[in-house]
Order: C-alpha cells, then sequence, then structure tokens
C-alpha cells in the first residue's frame, strides 16, 4: 500500500487539493456577499439615493398608498436627522405640503400624519429635508435633500383603493 494513501484509499495530495478548493470558495463567497466594494448602490424606481457629503446615503422607499390620513414610508435612510415630507401634486409638481414627520439617523420606516386625506387616484410627493438645527419642520428653513447630481431627493406615489391593507392610512 502507498504510504500516501489513507484507509479509504484517497490520497493525501487530494485532500490537500480539496481543501483548497474549499477555502478559495468560502473567501470568494465572503468577499461577494460581504459587498464591501467599491460598487455604487443600485437605485430602483421604488427607491433613490444620494450621497451626502459624509460619505453617507440618504434615500426612501415608499409604495402607493391607501387613500386617509396617513402615510407610510417603508424605508428612509438619513445621515442626519430631517424630515420626510409629503405635499400634493400641483400640475405635475410637488404643492401644498400636507405632512411631515421626522426621520431619524439611520435606515428606519417612518408614519406621516396628514393634514388632509389623501384621495383615491391622485398623486402625491414624498421628499426628504434636512433640518436646519431647530426640530420643526419649515419649508423656508429647512431645504429639500439632493443627491450628487443635484436631484431632490423625492418619491411620487399615488393613494390608491387598491394599495395592500397594510398600509392603510
Amino acid at each position: 500500500m502507498d504510504n500516501m494513501e489513507n484507509s479509504n484509499g484517497i490520497k493525501t495530495w487530494q485532500w490537500v487539493v480539496t481543501a483548497a478548493v474549499i477555502i478559495v470558495l468560502v473567501i470568494i463567497g465572503f468577499m461577494v456577499f460581504s459587498n464591501k466594494g467599491a460598487e455604487a448602490p443600485v437605485t430602483t424606481p421604488d427607491q433613490q439615493t444620494a450621497q451626502a457629503t459624509n460619505g453617507s446615503t440618504n434615500g426612501i422607499i415608499m409604495a402607493d398608498q391607501f387613500p386617509g390620513n396617513v402615510a407610510y414610508a417603508s424605508s428612509v435612510q438619513m445621515a442626519n436627522t430631517g424630515w420626510v415630507v409629503i405635499q400634493k401634486n400641483s400640475g405635475g409638481k410637488p404643492g401644498d405640503v400636507i405632512g411631515s414627520a421626522v426621520a431619524p439617523i439611520g435606515i428606519n420606516p417612518v408614519t406621516i400624519k396628514l393634514t388632509q386625506p389623501m384621495i383615491d387616484g391622485m398623486m402625491y410627493y414624498a421628499t426628504l429635508y434636512a433640518d436646519n438645527g431647530d426640530k420643526k419642520f419649515d419649508t423656508n428653513t429647512d431645504k429639500p435633500l439632493t443627491d450628487a447630481s443635484g436631484n431632490i431627493i423625492m418619491k411620487t406615489f399615488k393613494a390608491s383603493a387598491s394599495a395592500g391593507a397594510e398600509i392603510k392610512g
């Protein structure tokens, strides 16, 4: 019997090669799934992101909403405490503010109580604003957050009676 074989007839070099392949696969898997590479985040239609000056990302994910007095942003990512602001549609542009809520640092869902109900079939805007430090939302002093290209971080959505029951306002 060859001294390079174990009792099962598998040569030592085959065990070494198998172990090396497993280690390489684990390392590649770690690199791929850790997502710590230099790839830019992917922006989907339901999410707009922006690079803040300190390297943190701001963004919002918001689906169509059930008509009512409350809007729900399923995910708001903020580099600094700010605001999620809901505005009515005014000729294809954001109009009157009908609600605002604090958006804390980090990634959080945000519930926005509205001063008037959303109407079925109407379009609305959810915009991220920076807080000027007074912890009160004011359209004159708090400014919309922008992405690296200077675009306002905003998500349009509709009030729809066919929106899921879990997002009734």
